[in-house]
């Protein structure tokens, strides 16, 4: 089975929709399914607005068709609800093929965080956007309750995974740092309210891993905080080990991958008891929820780290991706058709 997916997300972007993007992929192939991307790579892009670090692609009808046609897809998922995202909806539309999509950002509370446009406009346009999928993969309960109410339809389950070779306690790096450590990982910006967790009054230190446009302006806010910048991979897992508490304020995420990095580390989670975490704990003593997130962070201190472990076991990759592939084999198998030929392609020019 051949599998294309487009994304707006892609290296070298730092986040979750990457990493979990190429996780899938990896896993897909153990499981016999070729996974391809199709993604911002070879187009004119232009910064994105309020966030210059962030690049918006400008794809263009012939190519994204041309694009898809070499790629003899068997299924088409759409990952982004950006540019490409909707240069391969309408592609698909007008062909008439089958198609999912996943919903995993939240586009009108971060869009709304930046400038004054209703969140109700911005869910009506992705109602419409993915409206026309076969069906639409959400993380996690909460989100689908929260979506459905929402008016989102064709709604399905699409857990994700994490590595525990890479991310796992005898990792630790040692942290010259005043103990206990409290960690935040993810991108600097200001829908993952840094403010709540570095404005809190906690023994010990507290540390941000991650770069965005928040970065200098939330230095100067709080000098005594150690911020260190993009650290990934062993690195990353090296830090998260060393660390005594992972603390998630974001109150706009999906579902946090980085959640499950802490866990498997070791690290247990404070964190709001919104969308996110309180799916990833699912109840399990391996983090503490609530909307005081001082108390959280200290309470999260008496968590057994081995706990937290092996609650992380749970969720692999290739679960997560057994169930992603699962959804894209329930798709018309007569929606595709073969490669189009050069007349068809110089037609998307018109």
């Amino acid at each position: 089975m051949r599998v294309l997916i487009a994304t707006d997300a892609w290296h070298p972007q730092v986040n979750g929709v990457v990493r979990t993007l190429t996780s899938l992929a990896q896993s897909s192939k153990a499981l016999g399914v070729e996974v391809e991307f199709l993604t911002p790579e070879g187009f004119l892009s232009v910064p994105l607005p309020s966030y210059p670090g962030l690049r918006l692609a400008l794809p263009n009808r012939y190519t994204i068709a041309r694009r898809i046609d070499d790629a003899k897809p068997d299924a088409i998922h759409i990952a982004t609800e950006g540019p490409i995202g909707h240069a391969v909806r309408a592609y698909c539309r007008r062909r008439g093929w089958p198609f999912t999509t996943s919903y995993t950002t939240r586009f009108p509370e971060y869009i709304s965080a930046r400038w004054p446009i209703p969140e109700g406009l911005i869910y009506a346009a992705l109602r419409r956007f993915h409206g026309s999928a076969a069906a639409t993969m959400v993380a996690t309960p909460s989100l689908e309750a929260e979506l459905r109410q929402r008016g989102f339809a064709n709604l399905v389950r699409w857990s994700r995974g994490v590595d525990t070779d890479l991310f796992r306690p005898d990792r630790a790096i040692h942290l010259d740092f005043p103990r206990p450590i409290f960690a935040c990982v993810g991108r600097v910006a200001v829908e993952k309210n840094l403010d709540a967790f570095l404005s809190l009054d906690l023994p010990g230190t507290k540390v941000v891993i991650g770069t965005g446009p928040q970065e200098d302006a939330l230095k100067q806010r709080y000098p005594d905080a150690k911020f260190l910048g993009l650290i990934q991979n062993g690195a990353l897992a090296g830090h998260l080990a060393a660390a005594d508490v992972f603390v998630f304020p974001s109150l706009t995420d999906t579902f946090g991958v980085v959640q499950l990095e802490a866990l498997a580390s070791g690290l247990p989670i404070a964190a709001f008891p919104v969308t996110g975490p309180k799916d990833v704990l699912d109840g399990r003593p391996v983090g503490v929820l609530d909307e005081d997130l001082r108390k959280a962070c200290l309470g999260a201190l008496t968590i057994s780290r081995e706990a937290c472990r092996e609650h992380a076991m749970t969720y692999t990759w290739d679960r997560s991706a057994r169930q992603f592939i699962g959804h894209l084999r329930s798709l018309p198998k007569d929606g595709y058709r073969e490669t189009a030929n050069l007349e068809a392609m110089a037609a998307e020019r018109g």
